[in-house]
């Protein structure tokens, strides 16, 4: 019951920006948003949301329509002082510590089944949040569901979030992650030709930005990437991502998720790939790829450029489009779309696994 009741909070803190308690920061014009006369006004029409997903996506967005601030703030100290538990069940759970350049250390969270296994796949996966906020712990679910499937070991880097540490901080984090894997992942019982990538949101843009750099300074031969429909592009120049105000993400909180995230880097066109990939020109060479996307989130077109790049470029992708989904529609576990989206996850995986391999 503890676990049940820690994970609800964090669930609500995580997905939902508190902006009834930011009302000190917000102009007459946005505390107008909680009347519900905003329905009238709303750009991604009530009946363009998956039915199963109506009710709840207008509820959030009605009553926590975008991310602030002072949220990002507030969820943050909550994660400090109350910390995550670790919530998968059947899977060993143990933290390691790495050492920064600047002598802090970078804490890890290493997964692996309750009996070890040889020659098994790693899995680099990086948490969402928009940068800026969140925790391994956090994704217990995907996790615990690529461990059971596979006997895999999942490195999760606790990566250091924009409001403390703007790029390249959470970056450097997930790369050294990588590195700290490829290194000591044999010890779990990994294969060294089988090293996965994958994070959804700003996980997913993490993602990509490592898998990039692999790539392009050969320190490691990845896989298989599982870029769930992330966060790419800073300039935000897609249809999708202007205007939106479908729930749990859009415009506004992604606009103030790249400002924090890239500081005065911010508008410029000194904006490197590794912090949006969208600006790579060169996808040669990119591992195989799966993603998925729901078609009324701000990250559907620049998703959709994302796999029509590495298609040209004649990288395997498996990709799939859920109808009326908004952002993060793949934790309300309940409905359809999550069930279809997770089972398409798992046997892609597991393709991957039994398909996929990159010697280093």
């Amino acid at each position: 019951m503890k676990k049940i009741i820690v994970f609800a909070l964090t669930f609500i803190m995580l997905i939902s920006p508190v902006t009834v308690f930011a009302s000190g920061e917000n102009n007459t014009e946005e505390n107008s948003m909680f009347s519900l006369s905003v329905i009238d006004r709303w750009e991604v029409k009530s009946e363009e949301i998956h039915p199963e997903l109506r009710c709840l996506g207008n509820v959030i967005r009605t009553v926590f329509p975008n991310f602030t601030n002072f949220f990002f703030k507030l969820a943050n100290r909550f994660l400090t002082v109350f910390k995550l538990p670790d919530l998968t069940r059947g899977v060993n759970y143990e933290q390691k510590y790495i050492s920064r350049e600047d002598g802090s250390c970078l804490r890890i969270c290493v997964y692996t089944p309750e009996e070890a296994k040889e020659n098994v796949p790693g899995l680099l996966w990086i948490h969402g949040g928009g940068f800026a906020l969140g925790a391994p712990e956090q994704d217990f679910s995907f996790i615990e569901a690529f461990v059971k499937a596979s006997g895999c070991v999942v490195v999760a880097p606790d990566y250091l979030n924009s409001p403390d540490a703007p790029f390249p901080a959470a970056f450097d984090d997930c790369y050294s992650a990588l590195l700290w894997l490829k290194e000591n992942g044999k010890d779990y019982g990994m294969r060294d030709d089988q090293i996965f990538v994958g994070g959804n949101s700003a996980g997913g843009g993490l993602c990509a930005a490592v898998t990039l750099k692999a790539r392009d300074t050969g320190d490691v031969n990845i896989a298989f990437q599982m870029p769930l429909y992330p966060m790419l592009d800073d300039r935000m120049i897609t249809e999708s991502s202007q205007n939106n105000d479908a729930p749990i993400w859009n415009t506004k909180s992604n606009l103030l998720a790249w400002q924090l995230y890239l500081g005065e880097l911010f508008g410029t066109d000194d904006v490197p790939k590794y912090a949006a990939p969208a600006r790579e020109e060169d996808y040669a060479g990119l591992p195989p790829t799966l993603t998925y996307i729901g078609t009324i989130e701000p990250f559907w077109d620049e998703t959709n450029i994302y796999v029509e790049n590495l298609k040209a470029a004649g990288v395997e992708v498996m990709f799939k489009t859920f109808e009326g989904c908004f952002h993060g529609f793949d934790l309300f576990s309940f409905t359809t779309p999550a069930k279809q989206a997770r089972q398409f996850l798992i046997d892609g995986f597991m393709y991957a696994v039994d398909n996929y391999t990159a010697a280093n």
